[in-house]
């Protein structure tokens, strides 16, 4: 039995310190099946989605959804100390407990003996170092050495995981939330270009798309190295990093197949690099792994009713698009190559993915603003004035 505990306990020991090197310090995307994090996410995030699937009230649930990331790190971060403890536990009960317990001293049954040596072992993995239990034998003495050293590295890694952790975080929502004004809430790729429809705004595009293609590149470090990042929601529920980087793989899509341009070639730039985080990242929840005889229907993103209206959208580029088959067939096999893993991942994480082309809005800030500018140039040139007018806030 002595035996059988001390290999329990290397393996728990063992365990935790892989895992969590892989987790934290490794800069890479973790690798084996049997994985703590890995085991812990599929135990505890299934049960997660059944909880707030039976929630009817749309918000609530993403409020749901946004806890679990936060809540999951925390969790994840007491089931290591735990381990830690039992392991260390499993090595002093294999020593035949070699304390001398004060509280103890009539008990001496197994069980009374292994809950001394799991109470040494967190008050040591914590360094309390409360010294009402003492060691009788010099194993035991370097074994409460070490598991010290473990507890102050343990504490150490986790004041540097958190704020590294959340600084790509907020990082990766910095640039979510400047693609509001870029391509609206949710994010559409015909709402993107048809904001970027005004002189000079194929560098505008350029500039933005180089942007994106480093955004991509910057989550595709954080995310493979931190898998855990992928449940945190942004603030807003219309937005999401899912939903943004879609709705620049669909820009991208489009550019490539109907617009040609200077602007075509950076596109391709930034859908490679956007396509190649897409994948690595669903590949980390293996989202695209079937079932034999249960194969994979997603639905289409852009039906013939959608397609219509982004023809409609695109303005002067529909002709390119909806009046040349093999442009709309060289749109149908770019999509291909991202929304399965696009459809995974959404269907995973329960993070929507965005439209082709939204329904206008008539009271948002930008058609606002756009309203605005259009009345202030109209009023210039029925006067004659090359100096726009814009009325006093205090006076309407």
């Amino acid at each position: 039995m002595h035996v059988a505990a001390f290999i329990a306990g290397l393996l728990f020991c063992l365990g935790v310190a892989l895992d969590a090197f892989q987790t934290i310090i490794l800069p890479r995307r973790p690798t084996g099946r049997f994985r703590i994090t890995r085991i812990f996410i599929i135990a505890t995030w299934i049960p997660w989605v059944l909880m707030a699937e039976r929630i009817t009230n749309k918000k609530l649930r993403e409020q749901i959804y946004s806890i679990y990331g936060p809540l999951s790190l925390l969790l994840l971060l007491l089931l290591w100390a735990l381990l830690l403890i039992l392991g260390f536990g499993m090595f002093y009960f294999s020593m035949h407990s070699p304390f001398g317990d004060a509280m103890m001293k009539h008990a001496n049954s197994p069980l009374a003996q292994f809950g001394t040596d799991l109470y040494v072992s967190g008050t040591t993995l914590f360094t309390l170092g409360l010294g009402d239990v003492v060691p009788h034998s010099l194993l035991a003495r370097a074994f409460i050495i070490f598991e010290s050293g473990v507890g102050l590295g343990f504490v150490a890694l986790v004041i540097g995981y958190l704020p590294v952790l959340y600084q790509a975080f907020s990082h990766r929502e910095i640039s979510v939330a400047l693609l509001d004004a870029r391509a609206g809430s949710p994010p559409n790729a015909a709402e993107l270009l048809r904001r970027h429809a005004f002189e000079g705004s194929e560098e505008a595009l350029i500039d933005l798309l180089e942007e994106w293609e480093r955004w991509s590149a910057e989550i595709l470090e954080s995310h493979i190295s931190y898998p855990i990042l992928c449940f945190y929601r942004s603030q807003h529920d219309t937005q999401s990093w899912l939903a943004a980087l879609v709705s620049i793989l669909d820009t991208c899509a489009l550019l490539i197949s109907v617009i040609e341009g200077t602007h075509s070639r950076q596109a391709q730039l930034t859908f490679v690099m956007s396509r190649h985080a897409l994948i690595d990242i669903g590949e980390v929840f293996e989202v695209l792994e079937r079932k034999p005889g249960h194969p994979r229907i997603d639905p289409d993103r852009l039906p013939s009713k959608d397609f219509y209206h982004l023809c409609e959208a695109l303005g002067e580029n529909q002709l390119r698009l909806c009046g040349d088959p093999a442009a709309a067939k060289r749109l149908h096999t770019i999509r291909a190559l991202y929304e399965p893993h696009a459809h995974g991942l959404s269907e995973y994480l329960r993070l929507p993915l965005p439209v082709w082309v939204a329904p206008p809005k008539v009271n948002d800030q930008w058609s606002l603003l756009t309203r605005m500018r259009t009345d202030a140039a109209t009023a210039m040139k029925s006067a004659g004035d090359r100096t726009p007018f814009f009325p006093d806030e205090d006076h309407g």
